[in-house]
């Protein structure tokens, strides 16, 4: 008999040398033994991880792509325990792939950010320039987890990256709060190799072993580190900046992906409609100099335009 948790070891071993995701895929695998560690692997039915993922999502609100992360790191089990011939089924196989919503903006409110704060503060102060760097630079999480010293420019307040996701190298400005994060950072640094790092000294490749007991903590639902990239977005937008300028640090290839947020500028579409109606009432016509009302139509037209 072959235990979950033996596939487990030799799942959490292939994905250190082949993914980037391997400090995720150890904490998922955690909350995975939890519940199946001593079963044997080939008795899991996927109604049993199927019941699992939806009631465990449901107790931590875990979003639609979250589920289907569980789902992969499951699937990834069994497919090496059928590669070497210790299982014959993959149940994960069977298991609903959640429908994701990419287009879902959710940002970190004034309130909620204060409570996450006082979270950070409270559980891993160390970590707090890691999130001062989300908030003020809109970095995606293998950008910033990323980031080298050579990549840095403090004098000129840019960070380059030099590999994002659109493929074409960009410059994502530094303002006071990013600054003083990399200050804090420096401190812990020779200024050479990655920028975070974990306690050994090597890169740190994620921060959701912080960050996810820390909004639990802070009783913020719905809201993963990649929301942190939307607070960026949404905070510039809601501040008066246009989106074509949101566009350039948030390394967007098309604006498409800026105007999802353009939503979030109520007070600057109002006044635009505003504007108007200015100009419709600006210059009323006397109705009584004018018998015909198509010559009044007329007259009042370049007043519209």
């Amino acid at each position: 008999m072959v235990s979950f948790a033996e596939l487990a070891r030799e799942a959490l071993a292939y994905s250190k040398i082949h993914k980037r995701s391997y400090d995720d895929d150890v904490i998922r695998m955690e909350k995975l033994l939890n519940r199946f560690r001593d079963r044997a692997a080939d008795s899991i039915t996927p109604q049993e991880l199927e019941q699992h993922l939806a009631q465990t999502g449901e107790e931590s609100d875990w979003a639609p792509a979250t589920v289907n992360r569980y789902r992969a790191l499951i699937s990834l089990v069994f497919r090496l325990g059928i590669e070497s011939g210790k299982v014959k089924e993959n149940p994960a196989r069977l298991v609903r792939h959640r429908q994701e919503n990419n287009a879902r903006v959710r940002w970190l409110s004034p309130e909620e950010e204060v409570r996450l704060r006082a979270a950070v503060s409270a559980t891993c102060p160390e970590h707090m320039p890691e999130l001062d760097l989300a908030l003020n630079t809109g970095l995606r999480l293998g950008e910033l987890y990323g980031m080298e010293w050579e990549n840095v420019n403090l004098a000129r307040r840019v960070l380059t990256i030099p590999r994002p996701k659109n493929g074409e190298m960009r410059h994502v400005p530094l303002n006071g709060p990013a600054l003083a994060a990399l200050g804090e950072l420096m401190k812990e640094s020779d200024g050479t190799g990655p920028v975070i790092r974990n306690a050994e000294g090597g890169a740190l490749t994620s921060p959701r072993y912080w960050f996810e007991p820390a909004v639990k903590k802070a009783k913020i639902r719905s809201f993963s580190w990649h929301c942190l990239r939307h607070t960026f977005a949404s905070r510039l937008v809601m501040a008066g900046v246009d989106l074509r300028t949101v566009q350039e640090p948030m390394g967007h290839k098309s604006i498409q992906m800026t105007v999802r947020y353009s939503h979030l500028t109520p007070k600057h579409t109002l006044a635009a409609v505003e504007r108007l109606a200015g100009v419709i009432t600006a210059s009323p016509t006397d109705t009584k100099t004018s018998t015909k009302p198509e010559e009044q139509i007329l007259g009042e037209a370049p007043h519209i335009h």
